[in-house]
């Protein structure tokens, strides 16, 4: 396990049972994912369903948030486009990224938004940093950045970075939808179709791209022990 601390510790109360943690074979289509997410949402607000933390991977696709500027989807018909109620702009979803959509009751937790956010930045930085990955915040930039000082310095002087995570949620009676995307090994071309979040200044990369050969199943199992470090235990789910 790694490190806790009580800063982003986002435990349930005591005697709460374990997250289920679902991981989706193949490519699992949009709509379909959202339909799933509705669906778990409405169960665990109702208290029918233990929370859930789903990974899956999505066909090429661009999805807008409710900040999503017009002007930001360059390629209109290159993949499909997906209007969302998650918070943020436009992002890419494809092969060899890591989405996780995370489905958790604050109300048996803490109804703090804004510590919710910091929380799941958190487990990605500490995903990153158990592969010697520095992964910082920005306070002008959603997402989890890395430095790039390979690259070159950007117009303004400062060293370039790259973006290996975003994250967009959504709430519904205090349950979360939505969650985080990892770029573990997708095609990063496929981003030149959007303003990714609206932000142009600065690249995305990914795992692969900072010359870590590593397989989504190894990325998995450090993403749930970092998750597990900050929310607590979690347990296998195969559920359909």
């Amino acid at each position: 396990m790694l490190r806790t601390d009580l800063e982003h510790s986002m435990f349930p109360l005591a005697g709460s049972p374990p997250v289920r943690w679902r991981i989706a074979d193949g490519l699992v289509p949009y709509e379909e994912a959202v339909a799933t997410m509705e669906r778990e949402v409405a169960d665990i607000a109702d208290g029918h369903a233990q929370e859930l933390v789903w990974l899956l991977e999505h066909p090429p696709l661009y999805t807008a948030g409710t900040s999503a500027d017009a002007a930001d989807l360059i390629e209109k018909e290159r993949f499909p486009v997906f209007s969302t109620g998650r918070g943020g702009q436009y992002t890419y979803h494809g092969p060899g990224q890591r989405v996780a959509y995370v489905m958790l009751d604050l109300k048996r937790r803490r109804q703090d938004v804004r510590a919710f956010v910091a929380a799941l930045e958190e487990v990605i930085i500490r995903t990153l940093e158990s592969m010697n990955v520095r992964g910082e915040r920005r306070e002008d930039r959603v997402g989890v950045w890395v430095r790039r000082p390979e690259k070159p310095l950007l117009p303004d002087g400062t060293m370039s970075e790259g973006k290996v995570a975003a994250l967009g949620i959504r709430l519904r009676k205090w349950v979360t939808f939505h969650g985080l995307s990892l770029n573990v090994d997708p095609d990063l071309s496929h981003f030149s179709g959007i303003v990714p979040c609206g932000i142009s200044a600065y690249g995305v990369t990914s795992l692969v791209d900072l010359g870590l050969p590593i397989m989504m199943a190894d990325a998995d199992i450090r993403l749930r022990q970092a998750f597990e470090s900050i929310f607590g235990e979690t347990v296998s789910d195969r559920s359909a």
